[in-house]
C-alpha cells in the first residue's frame, strides 16, 4: 500500500474514533475502510447497554460503504487507544472476508502510529464463504 494512502486512512481513522460512542468500555475505535474505487469510508465503536447490539467501528466502516453501493475492499485501518494495536474481532473478521478483494491488509494501529499489519487470510483462515454452501464443496 502506498505511504499517503496509508496516512490518509490513519488521519481519517484518527478523526472518526473522536465520535465512538463507549460509555460502558471507554474503548474508542476508528475504522477506515478502503475500496476497490478509491473512496475512504470511516465508522467507530457504537455500544449499547445490552451489549450484544454494539457494533464494531470496522463493521460500521464496511456497512457504511456497503450501504453506498460498495462492495470491494481494499485495505482495512483500525486505530486503537491502546498501547499495542488490537485485531479485528471475531465477528468482524467474517464481515471483511464476506467484502474482501482477495487478500487484503489489516492494518492495526495505536493513536501514537504503533504498526501491526496482517492480512484479512491470516486473521481468518478458512473463512465461511459462499463456495461453502455449494452442494459439493470439497475441501
Amino acid at each position: 500500500m502506498k505511504k499517503e494512502i496509508k496516512e490518509k486512512m490513519f488521519k481519517k481513522a484518527l478523526e472518526a474514533q473522536k465520535n465512538a460512542y463507549v460509555p460502558y468500555s471507554d474503548f474508542p475505535l476508528g475504522a477506515a475502510v478502503l475500496m476497490e474505487d478509491g473512496s475512504i469510508y470511516t465508522g467507530v465503536n457504537i455500544e449499547n447497554a445490552s451489549f450484544g447490539l454494539t457494533n464494531c467501528a470496522e463493521r460500521s466502516a464496511i456497512f457504511t460503504a456497503v450501504s453506498q453501493g460498495k462492495r470491494k475492499i481494499e485495505a482495512l485501518l483500525i486505530v486503537s487507544s491502546t498501547e499495542k494495536p488490537v485485531t479485528p474481532c471475531g465477528p468482524c473478521r467474517q464481515v471483511i472476508s464476506e467484502f474482501a478483494d482477495g487478500e487484503i491488509e489489516i492494518i492495526m494501529m495505536t493513536e501514537e502510529g504503533k504498526e501491526l499489519t496482517m492480512t484479512n487470510t491470516e486473521l481468518l483462515p478458512g473463512a465461511f464463504n459462499d463456495s461453502a454452501m455449494e452442494k459439493n464443496n470439497e475441501l
